[in-house]
């Protein structure tokens, strides 16, 4: 009976490390059968063969050397306490083994962890890099040796000199107890192996050091050079330094070994002594090197090390192809350049996208569970004209459905998508100041039709659903019924035979295992944020936080997503965050927004890291990129503003200029609702001066530091085979050019905007000033900015209400854009004010001249109201100010009438 129970025992323990086995196994089948799915398999093998192979190498390293470390110490107890008495555990070679083995192995499982949870992407780079074909100045290495070579060297050595100092802790800790390391021969012995090792592995990363001084800025621990890299100092004193201190590092643990074996401890204090020494001089020499040598003279001590800087930054970050060109900044704009730049006028963006995302959420989701995340600029050939548009995706939101609408069936069978998109156009507006749609409602009406409108893929926080079950999916709202569908695709998990049994656990879903409302034809479609499903697919990339939806030519919707491939370590390159100091948009994703499948597109194949990337994924990336697709790539916004800010920097190309920082560059200010923020880069449709046809621009002004003129700006084309060309047009220096500050504060002076747009915020309202735009044509530029007034109501819609242009020295604000560009012509056209006086007014003419004569009189009495009231309010005197301001508000009423 006793022998039943102890074999019962064993086998309900089998039974249960079986079973903690599969459980903890279950998530990388569920993974392994979620990129089957969508065709990347071998992505999931490679990475996570590369981190059980680097686990196991860990885990043995670890084991290994703890085992190794505690058996010599256990022996060397063993031997020196032969004849006293000595702890149970110790002295019974059976449960001392079991011991040590168990701590080692805790000790391999945590190196385990470390050594494939950071090293797998580093090793996986370093057996698959692919060259630069660019070598530094001094070592004259490949620059892949810093991006690719040297982490993983680093990587390696780090690890084992950590093991290294933690198993020299564990051996002064054993060997400190009786004394041990002055009476036992073994343990000095073993110590001194350790110490020696260590000291290999001190040298080593000393003789690694030089190449790091090409991979910072720092010259000591107290100071910063000019020059990110190798710089004056670095050379004379930091190298040599390096390898002084290597040599000292063995040396030093020769020294020690030597010591320990002969038992003399004191003389350890020697080469400890000695090389704390050798590094507190070589930091001395630094410091006295750089404070007394370079910065009397830097420019003159510095200048190869600056053009190096200068020369790998522009590198870097992919400045050195920008295009510079010379802006006249003319005041030349008339009727004939607005006539033969139509398009361009029709596309100046009106309407903003912060404001229009609350009326798109408001006039077109219809129902509480649907919404809008965000809304896009994109451009389209709509009836053969070129036209940039705002668009939205009509996501679901199930946290809105009501609360007796929550049930399991309800948020994993039947509300499973979004609908549909709206669009509208960026200039037009109704007589409202509502957005002009293209496209709206559901299902949907417009100028393109939308096959395939379910967005069961999107930005929204989706939970996972399940598609064709027992019960019909919602799929639109149709008067008193609702709208159903089913889903036609076969590119979910099947949960046919054990995916079902596998998914439910992973879920912890005991509903979805044993549902009768699921059949052989359901599958799960996991993982549908998309910014989830690409990171969860290709981790190792970065992705671009606003992804954007788009129309392809077949009527179906998908979702682009830029994704970058970025570098810590390029040499005499200067940093953008962090440790960053290299980036390249080098990949373009496409999710289809009702499959899930998901497109790497490599649209920069002769890119380094890309092509290391595709020799360790070599089925991730494709280089046929379909037409309808590409015509929708946008340059991002984030890498531009990375390019433009360094290149704010790097423009000057004169060393002197560039060391003294005399022509920095910075982005300008704008006043957003009531703040002075920094000006975002945007999109804009334009002609260039040398272009035949309007184009698809990103573009920046900049404005001198500590100033608020325009000094130049900077664009990038997305278009066709130009797609990514960037230029910088500067303006004359010794003409002031506006800068969008400037344009910001004169429609602040002047009397009759700023007392209306004070009127309008005292009037129970809030007045939104909107993205203020720079408007290069031709050879020069104007300004836009639309006014929002939004009610205090909360279902209040915003309104574009007016439109300022300002050009040159005059500034006009009317309903339209339209009616401010003819205002504004009329203004800066003598001629066509002089036509105009020239022959008497017509009837109409008449009327609209009288009209204008009352607005202002209007206008002017209502100014004078509002000066009374500021009075009646800073005398205290409030029912005064409350009985003006209730006229002021009656004679607005009255005029609205």
């Amino acid at each position: 009976m006793k022998k039943f129970g102890i074999l019962m025992g064993k086998v309900f323990g089998f039974l249960l490390l079986l079973v903690i086995l599969l459980w903890m196994s279950l998530h990388w089948v569920t993974d392994y059968i979620w990129m089957d799915s969508l065709g990347f398999k071998d992505v999931y093998t490679t990475i996570l063969g590369s981190k059980v192979l680097l686990g196991v190498i860990g885990f043995l390293l670890f084991f290994i050397l703890t085992y190794i470390t505690l058996a010599w110490i256990r022996k060397g107890y063993v031997n020196h306490f032969a004849h006293e008495q000595l702890p149970y555990f110790i002295q019974k070679k059976k449960w001392s083994r079991l011991l040590i083995l168990g701590v080692s192995a805790l000790v391999g499982l945590f190196g385990s962890s470390i050594v494939q949870g950071i090293g797998w992407e580093i090793w996986l780079k370093f057996l698959n890099h692919a060259t630069f074909g660019v070598t530094d100045p001094h070592f004259n290495m490949d620059i892949s040796f810093y991006v690719f070579v040297l982490p993983f060297i680093n990587f390696a050595i780090s690890t084992l000199l950590g093991l290294g100092v933690f198993l020299l802790f564990v051996e002064i800790g054993f060997y400190s107890a009786f004394h041990m390391y002055r009476r036992s021969r073994l343990a000095q012995l073993h110590m001194g192996a350790t110490l020696g090792s260590i000291g290999i592995l001190l040298a080593a990363i000393h003789v690694l050091e030089p190449f790091g001084t090409l991979l910072t800025n720092e010259v000591n621990v107290f100071q910063n050079s000019v020059v990110h890299g190798l710089s004056y100092t670095d050379k004379v004193v930091n190298i040599p330094a390096s390898y002084v201190l290597a040599a000292m590092a063995i040396i030093a643990a020769v020294w020690m070994i030597i010591a320990l074996i002969k038992g003399n401890l004191k003389a350890i204090i020697i080469p400890v002594a000695a090389y704390v020494g050798l590094v507190v001089l070589g930091q001395g020499a630094s410091v006295i090197v750089q404070n007394y040598v370079v910065s009397p003279n830097e420019f003159s001590k510095e200048t190869p090390y600056l053009q190096h800087n200068l020369d790998f930054t522009r590198a870097a970050y992919d400045l050195e192809n920008i295009d510079e060109r010379n802006h006249p900044g003319n005041q030349s704009l008339d009727q004939s350049m607005v006539e033969e730049n139509q398009l361009t006028i029709n596309n100046v963006r009106i309407n903003d996208s912060r404001p229009i995302l609350d009326i798109y959420n408001q006039l077109q989701t219809f129902r509480t569970y649907y919404e809008f995340n965000d809304i896009d600029i994109d451009r389209y050939n709509i009836d053969g004209e070129y036209q940039q548009v705002f668009l939205g995706a009509r996501e679901l939101n199930t946290t809105d459905l009501p609360s007796q609408a929550k049930t399991w069936v309800n948020e994993n069978l039947r509300y499973t998508h979004g609908y549909g998109v709206a669009m509208s156009d960026v200039n037009e507006i109704t007589s409202q100041g509502q957005p002009e749609y293209m496209l709206e409602n559901v299902p949907s009406e417009g100028v393109m039709d939308i096959n395939r409108p379910q967005i069961y893929f999107g930005e929204e926080n989706y939970d996972n659903v399940i598609v064709n079950s027992e019960v019909d999916e919602f799929d639109y709202p149709s008067g008193e019924e609702n709208k159903s569908s089913r889903y036609e695709a076969d590119t979910g998990i099947s949960l046919a035979g054990l995916n079902r049994l596998f998914f439910s656990l992973d879920a912890g879903s005991f509903r979805m295992f044993v549902s009768d409302q699921l059949n052989e034809d359901s599958q799960l479609l996991d993982t549908r944020n998309i910014m989830d499903r690409v990171e969860r697919i290709a981790p190792f990339l970065e992705y671009d936080e606003d992804p954007y939806i788009f129309v392809r030519e077949d009527g179906s919707l998908s979702w682009m997503i830029d994704a970058y491939v970025s570098a810590e370590r390029y040499p005499y390159s200067e940093p953008h965050q962090g440790d960053e100091s290299y980036i390249r948009n080098s990949v373009k994703v496409a999710v289809d927004a009702y499959t899930g499948e998901v497109d790497f597109y490599a649209v920069n194949p002769e890119e380094p890291l890309l092509q290391t990337y595709q020799n360790m994924f070599p089925d991730l990336f494709t280089e046929e990129i379909p037409e309808d697709v590409e015509s929708h790539f946008r340059y991002p916004v984030d890498l531009f503003k990375v390019q433009a800010a360094m290149y704010g920097t790097y423009h000057m190309t004169n060393l002197e200029v560039f060391y003294n920082r005399e022509d920095y560059w910075e982005f300008p200010t704008e006043k957003y609702f009531n703040d002075d923020i920094e000006m975002e880069p945007y999109y804009i449709t334009m002609r260039l001066p040398e272009a035949d046809e309007e184009e698809f621009i990103l573009m920046m002004p900049y404005t001198p530091r500590n100033r608020q003129n325009m000094i130049a700006w900077m664009g990038v084309r997305n278009d066709g085979e130009n797609y990514g060309e960037s230029f910088v047009y500067r303006f004359p220096k010794q003409r002031n050019v506006y800068g969008p500050q400037q344009i910001e504060n004169r429609i602040n002076q002047d009397s009759t905007i700023s007392q209306q747009l004070n009127l309008w915020s005292q009037g129970g309202s809030e007045v939104i000033r909107g993205n203020l735009l720079a408007i290069p044509i031709e050879d020069t530029v104007m300004y836009a900015e639309p006014i929002y007034i939004e009610s205090s109501n909360e279902t209040s819609l915003p309104e574009v209400k007016q439109v300022i242009l300002a050009y040159g020295d005059q500034i006009v604000m009317e309903p339209t854009f339209d009616q401010a560009v003819e205002r504004m012509l009329g203004l800066i056209d003598p001629e066509v004010e002089q036509e105009e006086a020239e022959g008497e007014p017509t009837p109409e003419e008449g009327e609209n001249a009288q009209d204008l004569m009352e607005s202002e009189e209007i206008l002017q009495e209502i100014s004078t109201l509002f000066d009374q009231y500021q009075a009646a309010l800073s005398s205290g005197n409030w029912e005064e100010a409350g009985s003006i301001m209730n006229e002021i508000e009656t004679r607005l009423s009255e005029e609205e009438e």
